[in-house]
């Protein structure tokens, strides 16, 4: 699973909050793809959760 986080993002943290193991957030959120196995539950729960829809998953 590759997770990607595009132009957009307005940093509202939510996705920081259902998976902070893979995301972070300081001006725009961020995704650590070393860190996804074992989270993509999570990640595609964030990836649901972004209001601006920016956060793309592959698997």
């Amino acid at each position: 699973m590759k997770v990607t986080v595009e132009d957009g993002c307005i940093a509202c943290g939510a996705c920081e909050s259902f998976c902070p193991d893979v995301f972070s957030v300081s001006d725009a959120a961020e995704a650590d793809n070393s860190q996804v196995q074992g989270h993509e539950a999570e990640v595609k729960e964030a990836a649901d959760s972004c209001p601006v829809g920016v956060i793309t998953v592959e698997e």
